[in-house]
């Protein structure tokens, strides 16, 4: 059998010093060694100004950032639209929603929402959209889901993703997808540029 040494490798740590109050002997003591001493003369210097640091908007942090708190689902909107899945903000044309409707973007990026409750699909769906204004993906489509499985076959997350999307700046549009693409448990959106 081999015995094993074993040796305390550590250095041993030096004495704790005590930290005293001066007393009156220490202070005139000090006041002695320092009795000639003067201000120096100010140079009349201007430090530099500190490095300009650009700021970052609270709303695009994920994480622990509470921006999906930002979005509410008690929210009417009045829509102007026939269609119910529709929705484009002021000054958009309807050339724009054409082309939405029909593929002419190219989608780029796409989120599931399908088994997740109203809380999870709200944070999922706002680290999503703030991933895709930092990728600059323009064209992106987010499944609801149908209902189908959902208490009275009603679809559930469908109303919140719409009131969901429709609160977000960075939305310009979005459509009801293709019967291909998912149809009615989907929509296509249109994003504002990434900076």
């Amino acid at each position: 059998m081999r015995s094993v040494i074993s040796t305390n490798l550590a250095k041993p740590k030096p004495p704790a010093t005590k930290t005293s109050i001066p007393t009156a002997d220490d202070a005139a003591l000090f006041r002695d060694a320092v009795g000639d001493a003067r201000l120096l003369p100010d140079p009349g210097r201007i430090p530099p100004p500190p490095p300009y640091v650009k700021p970052i908007p609270r709303q695009r942090q994920t994480g622990d950032s509470p921006a999906h708190d930002l979005l509410t689902d008690h929210v009417a909107w009045e829509d102007n639209n026939d269609d119910p899945l529709t929705f484009q903000r002021p000054g958009l044309s309807q050339q724009a929603i054409r082309r939405l409707r029909r593929g002419h973007w190219v989608v780029k990026d796409e989120l599931d929402l399908h088994g997740l409750n109203r809380e999870q699909a709200r944070e999922q769906l706002v680290a999503f959209l703030n991933e895709c204004q930092q990728r600059d993906s323009r064209c992106v489509r987010i499944i609801h889901g149908k209902g189908l499985s959902s208490r009275n076959n009603e679809p559930v997350l469908k109303q919140l993703v719409k009131s969901w999307l429709m609160q977000r700046e960075d939305v310009l549009a979005f459509v009801q997808a293709q019967p291909a693409e998912g149809g009615s448990g989907a929509v296509i959106v249109m994003l504002k540029r990434g900076k």
